[in-house]
């Protein structure tokens, strides 16, 4: 597998995952949780991770919600 640089929540980091859902997983997430992705700014719905091919420079941000008033 060749290793590219992506960008997470604001971190360049470098990975080999083929695609978002596989990211996720190698980073620790609960597919299950509480949790939105987008890649380059747009999101994109759960049931397409496993299909959301990542590419060198890429830049996801996962979103939690927050709790308050």
């Amino acid at each position: 597998m060749t290793t590219f640089e992506i960008s997470l929540n604001g971190e360049r980091l470098p990975t080999q995952a083929p695609t978002l859902q596989v990211l996720l997983l190698t980073r620790g997430y609960e597919l299950q949780g509480a949790f939105a992705c987008a890649v380059n700014h747009a999101f994109v719905p759960r049931s397409q991770w496993p299909e959301c091919t990542l590419h060198s420079g890429d830049c996801i941000d996962v979103i939690t919600p927050i709790a308050g008033g």
